[in-house]
């Protein structure tokens, strides 16, 4: 395996760096530009709405099932290669995508961009405590970080693009250059990491990990979907959290019979890991929340184009991009023996109550709000976002050894998974049932195909109101999802609120990086690390 001499002492991993940055971008991109041409795909493959919903969700299924051990299997043949493979997977499925001809194939296409997504983003974070010490280590974080915020305008805006000018499987293109720069970059410039000891198959805790994340995301999925009363989803719920909650008894078993574990939630009895990765969870939710609204908010109420709805979306990125600079300044060192100005507690708790400020901010958006005054709110919520993302996510890969980096960042981003897509369907909800009932009472007056398409979602309302050209409708149509959209960012600025609180209570006072040997994740003395298991950092 790599050494601290051999890669974190040379200027090669800065380099190394930008090759897995790439990678994780091209799987952002993917899932940025797909909502964009949802609408073409109804047309051009006659799919309905069930079809629609299984293009987006065969991804997210296979995903959800392979995270757990795409981890397992970069610690035991070799993070680099299995990334190569990945990313040879993923360009081959977005080429496939894009010449698809009928739903069936389109969905089984995706899925097969799932199965290359799900080693990709976890093989990306395991080789950080490999290439990067830990004073170092943050900077890394926010550069992987910053790649996958940056493919939420940069999504839009190319596709936005192409959809303008060519077909729709144009837009699944644009993953193929990237891939190529990234497989050249990752092959010359990424040094190969695994486990010195090659971890066996743990193939029972492959079986309940699969069938609990599988039945719990699809659960959520489909709750989003038929509503919180649906008994099918709740059952699915129900079922995926049983199977879950049974994983530690099958992991123990293994582990006392001298194998190993798929999922080492022995990682949890490290402080780091287990405040690091709900912290970092926690944010997916709210952060896919408001990627979720904020398109439909731009498009159907402002009135904007794909393109539009990018480009307004570059304040946050702007606004996370200061953050990032700013956390990792405030977190380093400012001179041999002397403290950095503020380390992980800090800069997660003042993060999370920058994004609570701009939620508060955002749930007073009016129908007459103006462009800027969204725009302040978007940017300040991406500046909060850039300080709580790389420090809660540096905290967690901190306690983790190079040894079970690649397990343990599965893990981790397993976990946020969840956190994205329980985000969407628990905040969609919220915005759809203040929206439905917000317009309940228009549709009644309306034919049933066009008052079911009012209820749907504010971009066929708006639609409906045009064709009529009913400006009284408009209004209701768009002043409904405000309210709607209001609620939510109510109910994300609580949540950020809590995490704060969280991160004050959770997150001990220490060094930025933690204690010289025990590993970023563990505070001095705390005997975190050694409770957890093999954790330190070298």
């Amino acid at each position: 395996m790599t050494g601290p001499g051999d890669v974190t002492h040379s200027a090669r991993r800065w380099w190394a760096l930008v090759a897995i940055a790439a990678s994780v971008l091209v799987v952002g991109l993917d899932l940025t530009v797909l909502n964009l041409a949802l609408p073409t795909m109804a047309v051009s493959l006659h799919a309905n709405t069930g079809d629609l919903q299984w293009i987006v969700d065969s991804y997210s299924l296979v995903l959800a099932a392979l995270i757990l051990p795409a981890g397992l299997l970069g610690d035991r043949y070799g993070r680099k290669r299995l990334l190569l493979v990945s990313l040879v997977i993923f360009g081959a499925g977005s080429l496939a995508c894009s010449y698809a001809s009928s739903v069936g194939e389109l969905i089984a296409f995706r899925a097969i961009l799932g199965i290359g997504a799900a080693a990709i983003f976890p093989l990306a974070l395991s080789v950080l405590p490999v290439l990067f010490a830990p004073e170092e280590r943050q900077k890394a974080v926010a550069a992987i970080a910053g790649s996958t915020m940056l493919s939420f305008p940069v999504g839009p805006i190319v596709g936005g693009f192409l959809l303008n000018h060519f077909w729709w499987g144009s837009v699944f293109l644009i993953n193929v250059p990237v891939v190529v720069i990234a497989l050249f970059a990752v092959g010359l410039l990424m040094p190969e990491s695994k486990s010195a000891r090659r971890p066996s198959i743990d193939l029972a805790g492959l079986a309940v990990s699969t069938a609990g994340l599988v039945a719990l995301t699809y659960g959520f999925i489909k709750a989003g979907q038929d509503g919180w009363s649906d008994a099918a989803a709740l059952g699915l719920i129900a079922a995926g959290a049983v199977v879950l909650a049974s994983l530690p008894l099958v992991e123990r078993q293994i582990a006392r019979r001298g194998g190993q574990p798929l999922a080492d939630l022995r990682l949890f009895g490290s402080t780091g890991f287990r405040w690091g990765t709900i912290l970092a969870t926690v944010v997916s939710f709210a952060m896919f929340g408001i990627f979720f609204a904020l398109p439909q908010y731009f498009q159907g109420v402002r009135g904007t184009d794909a393109l539009g709805s990018g480009l307004r979306l570059l304040p946050m990125i702007g606004g996370m991009l200061v953050g990032m600079v700013a956390g990792t300044r405030l977190s380093g060192p400012r001179s041999a023996g002397r403290p950095a100005l503020a380390g992980p507690r800090i800069l997660v708790t003042v993060g999370y109550l920058l994004m609570a400020a701009a939620m508060a901010l955002g749930a007073l958006t009016a129908l007459g709000s103006s462009t800027g005054y969204v725009l302040g709110w978007v940017a300040l919520s991406g500046l909060g976002l850039g300080l709580v993302m790389p420090s809660a996510m540096g905290v967690a890969l901190g306690a983790l050894s190079a040894e079970r980096s690649g397990a343990g960042s599965a893990l981790l981003t397993a976990l946020r998974q969840v956190g994205s897509t329980v985000g969407v369907a628990v905040l969609g909800t919220v915005i759809g049932n203040s929206y439905g009932s917000g317009v309940a009472a228009a549709a009644s007056r309306l034919p049933s195909a066009a008052a079911a398409a009012v209820r749907s979602s504010v971009g066929s309302g708006v639609a409906v109101a045009a064709r009529a050209g009913s400006s009284s409708l408009l209004d209701t149509v768009r002043s409904s999802f405000v309210h709607g959209m209001d609620l939510m960012l109510w109910t994300c600025g609580g949540i950020a609120v809590a995490a704060a609180l969280l991160a004050v209570v959770a997150l001990r006072s220490r060094g930025p990086q933690g204690a010289a040997g025990t590993g970023a994740g563990a505070e001095p003395g705390s005997g975190a690390d050694t409770e957890a298991g093999s954790l330190p950092v070298r």
